[in-house]
């Protein structure tokens, strides 16, 4: 475990306030592995997009919830499966519906035990707000898409792809034009590349700029990322630009005969005199490793679960109970 103490990642509830109507926001205020979580609420139901980190945390989001839905039901959701997005979604087992998607359901089932281990590992605080943790069940799964009916709000939960993680998941609400982006998107930090070999190699650098694009161009009104300031399109065309000055830079000098070591200095002082003022340097690194393994004439990896990719029939709409349809939890 790390001497490094990080800040205590505690979630204040009491800092929500109202980004639309009947649909509420918990701030990260920039501390680290807080997320910003969502309440999004229709006439008969109420969506929560992320549980915080642990149980504490998830139990203080649950209680807003509760209150705030005043009898409406409950569902749960998280953005892809890293712990402060999602590992305090067992704490609303029994009083909401946990929906995901089935690249994310798999990424728990895969590795949430080893992330798990990971963040326990990262300081003593982390690990206390991780003190009766478990991986999380999902209720229901889908495949690539999933529109929830609140009660006159219809709420869209959108697999994009292999980017940050395998399992990625935007989630908007477009009668406010609000759209959720998880760890896609970071505001006025450098992307979260989450790229340790040979344990982790699932983020892919070429397929984020993919997603990102295709984000952008949908120009949506409201962005909620991961983590940083709510704002507006600039969230996401901001990561958008960087992810292609990441990979034009790393490209530049990844096939010459540089040192690795020397590509990742040059282009962690390029990138840092681009935005001085970003938080998340010691993303860098990892992210310049991750592009200087990609090319566009090479597929990442296969990504059954890339929406159009893999030839499957267009989900019907109604969620999946987990292990049917041929997904199995164990």
């Amino acid at each position: 475990m790390t001497d490094h103490r990080l800040p205590d990642p505690v979630v204040r509830t009491g800092d929500a306030y109202e980004l639309a109507p009947d649909l509420l926001i918990v701030p990260d205020r920039a501390v680290p592995l807080v997320p910003n979580i969502g309440v999004v609420g229709g006439s008969h139901s109420v969506l929560v997009v992320d549980t915080g980190l642990g149980p504490e945390n998830a139990e203080r989001v649950l209680a807003l919830a509760r209150d705030y839905a005043g009898g409406r039901r409950l569902y749960v959701t998280s953005t892809h499966f890293h712990p402060e997005h999602a590992f305090g979604a067992q704490v609303f087992a029994g009083e909401a519906t946990f929906l995901l998607n089935r690249a994310q359901a798999e990424d728990l089932r895969t590795k949430g035990d080893g992330y798990l281990a990971m963040f326990r590992g990262l300081d003593a605080t982390v690990a206390r707000r991780l003190d009766g943790a478990r991986v999380p069940v999902p209720d229901f799964v889908y495949e690539h898409s999933h529109d929830l009916d609140l009660g006159g709000r219809s709420v869209r939960l959108r697999a994009v792809g292999r980017a940050h993680s395998k399992g990625d998941q935007v989630i908007t609400v477009p009668d406010a034009d609000v759209l959720f982006t998880g760890d896609l998107a970071e505001a006025g930090q450098f992307a979260i590349f989450p790229w340790f070999p040979p344990h982790d190699t699932d983020v892919s650098g070429l397929r984020w700029i993919e997603v990102m694009a295709r984000l952008a161009a949908a120009r949506p009104g409201t962005v909620v990322p991961g983590h940083g300031a709510v704002g507006g399109t600039e969230v996401v065309e901001d990561v958008l630009g960087y992810l292609r000055e990441l990979r034009d830079e790393t490209w530049a000098r990844r096939d010459s005969a540089m040192s690795r070591e020397t590509i990742v200095e040059e282009v962690r002082a390029v990138l840092i005199e681009r935005h001085p003022t970003w938080a998340g340097r010691e993303w860098i690194d990892p992210a310049v490793a991750c592009l200087c393994g990609e090319r566009p004439d090479r597929d990442p990896a296969p990504d059954a679960h890339r929406p159009g990719g893999d030839g499957a029939a267009p989900d019907s709409g109604a969620p999946r109970p987990a292990g049917s349809a041929g997904y199995s939890v164990g």
